[in-house]
């Protein structure tokens, strides 16, 4: 039997203004504040899934020369993504002094993981933040999810190679980075810009006085 057909939707991403925005949406005077905008960073960064971001400990952290975060993906295989110097050098604040490593690495109020459900509310409640500043992510559906796609279409928009993506997101298979070379406008716009506009010459059709005759014979 054939596969049930299905609409394969457009991907919804974040541009580096709206990434911004959201960004600073939480109230770093606060500790959920400060919490939630080194989460929401991380996420931004380093592409990891929802369930990879819950799932941390303190220990997955190591920072220093090569400072990188490990998780545990897919298919129970850890991998390990390098991180910015700011990104590093935040996640070192945020931990201070308590370096237990089997403390979750962005607990609840009660010091315990975070679920999803917590996860997603925390994204939706910054982005209604961020709306305020910059409008147009209010008109996305945004999810943790939307924040992996962003980290692939940011590292698309630097020229980073479609395998290089695929690594660093912990795709199984290659293909699976192909819906951001089909979501990414510039690179059609660029396609475009590139292709000579067909030597068509304008106006409208006139038919000659043997065609008008055949078509009032008719």
């Amino acid at each position: 039997m054939p596969n049930k057909r299905y609409v394969k939707r457009a991907v919804t991403f974040l541009d580096a203004e709206e990434m911004a925005a959201l960004l600073a949406a939480p109230d770093r005077t606060t500790w959920a504040g400060r919490r939630d905008h080194t989460l929401l960073l991380l996420a931004i960064q380093t592409g990891l899934r929802a369930s990879e971001l819950v799932g941390l400990t303190r220990g997955d952290v190591v920072l220093g020369t090569g400072a990188h975060i490990r998780c545990m993906g897919k298919g129970r295989k850890e991998r390990a993504t390098p991180l910015r110097r700011e990104t590093a050098k935040l996640l070192a604040a945020w931990i201070g002094n308590d370096k237990d490593a089997d403390k979750p690495l962005f607990p609840s109020i009660r010091g315990e993981r975070l679920s999803r459900d917590a996860l997603e509310h925390l994204v939706r409640k910054h982005c209604l933040t961020a709306s305020r500043a910059c409008p147009s992510i209010g008109t996305k559906r945004v999810t943790p999810h939307t924040l992996r796609h962003s980290t692939a279409m940011d590292l698309l928009h630097h020229g980073v190679d479609q395998a290089v993506i695929a690594l660093w997101l912990g795709h199984e298979n290659i293909e699976t980075t192909q819906i951001y070379i089909h979501a990414d406008m510039r690179m059609k716009e660029k396609a475009l810009a590139r292709v000579a506009a067909p030597a068509t010459p304008p106006g409208r059709f006139r038919p000659d006085d043997q065609l008008l005759a055949f078509l009032e014979a008719l």
